[in-house]
Parts: C-alpha cells; sequence; structure tokens
C-alpha cells in the first residue's frame, strides 16, 4: 500500500477543510493545525487560532484531514 503524498493531499482538499500539516523547520518539525486557506503549487496556507501560516510545499512531510474542535464549554459555576 502506498500512501499519497502531503502535497497531493493539500493540492486536492477543498478550502475550508480543517486540517493539520507537519512540516520542517530549521531545527526540527512542527505542526499547524487549522482550516486550509488557499493551495498553490508552491505553498500552502492554514488559518490557525494565533494567525496565518503560510508553509511552502517543499517542506511539508505529513498533512491529513482532521474533526471538528470539540465545541467550548461553558463557564464553570459552583454549585452550593
Amino acid at each position: 500500500m502506498t500512501l499519497p503524498h502531503p502535497q497531493d493531499f493539500l493540492l486536492n482538499t477543498a478550502s475550508g477543510t480543517r486540517v493539520v500539516v507537519r512540516y520542517r523547520l530549521d531545527n526540527g518539525f512542527t505542526d499547524a493545525l487549522g482550516y486550509l486557506l488557499s493551495v498553490t503549487d508552491g505553498a500552502c496556507t492554514i488559518r490557525t487560532r494565533q494567525s496565518d501560516v503560510e508553509i511552502p510545499l517543499a517542506l511539508v512531510v505529513a498533512a491529513k484531514e482532521v474533526p471538528p474542535p470539540p465545541p467550548r464549554r461553558g463557564n464553570r459555576t459552583s454549585r452550593e
């Protein structure tokens, strides 16, 4: 069984899909978790909680679709 290249997955995934992308840095790897905004032949842009992250496709080592985040919990109130 051969796995698809992560770049092919990103190029064939619809904008707005929630994804996690692992990519190389100078000193290791990091992940971007968020919504796929756009993909070109050279880079993809992921909207994370903090900001939009542009990742060169040449640095991507893994990518996959992930489920939506769980609903946020309400404020806790103390019961007396």
